[in-house]
């Protein structure tokens, strides 16, 4: 016996519900979408689910576990977290005060997608979840590390769809954006924001 049809719509519907709460995903990859663009923003999304699917192949190993359990480890990847996405958001701010020249799309894209696989990989809630929330989903009497690997991907995607869809929604407020004082009040609006949410993030992930 293995993975039933229902518990895997179910482990879907709750992937879903989790990631359309609030979160430092949601916030940099609408930040991405309305200030950068749609190619920038899916670069970031794609870093996202490398980072996610990474995590989740880390849990499949008992990886995930061993950061739960070491409080030390937690603490280090959670602050970590928090300063990177504060810096992201200093790094806005100082972006938005500056007459920028777009770089070659490749680049710009590589840039957004490497930032988006380190938020995640710097995330220890994303470890919690895989440990925490997954395994009630797998049938102890099946193969638990096919489950594992299957619910991991069902996350990463249903993460990925969400995710596509904010960078989409937002991208399409750029116009808003033409002028160039309004696009320095935005910006900086938006690295305003994304540090609150890195003050959030810290109280949410204290243990």
């Amino acid at each position: 016996m293995g993975l039933t049809l229902s518990a895997w719509a179910l482990f879907a519907l709750t992937s879903m519900l989790i990631e359309l709460t609030p979160g430092p995903n949601m916030a940099y990859l609408a930040i991405v979408g309305v200030s950068q663009g749609r190619k920038a923003g899916y670069a970031a999304v794609a870093g996202v689910a490398l980072g996610l699917a990474i995590i989740g192949i880390a849990a499949a190993l008992g990886l995930a576990a061993a950061i739960n359990a070491s409080p030390m480890l937690y603490q280090v990847l959670r602050w970590g977290g928090v300063i990177y996405l504060l810096w992201l958001a200093f790094d806005g701010w100082r972006e938005a005060s500056e007459e920028i020249e777009h770089a070659p799309l490749g680049s710009s894209n590589a840039l957004y997608f490497r930032r988006g696989l380190i938020t995640n990989l710097l995330n220890p809630k994303a470890a919690v979840f895989y440990i925490a929330v997954l395994p009630g989903f797998v049938e102890p009497t099946g193969v638990v590390m096919t489950q594992t690997l299957l619910l991991s991907a069902t996350y990463v995607a249903a993460a990925t769809g969400i995710h596509f869809a904010i960078v989409t929604g937002a991208a399409a407020l750029r116009p808003l954006l033409e002028d160039p004082r309004r696009s320095m009040i935005v910006r900086r609006g938006l690295s305003v924001a994304l540090g609150l949410v890195a003050v959030w993030f810290a109280w949410k992930t204290s243990v």
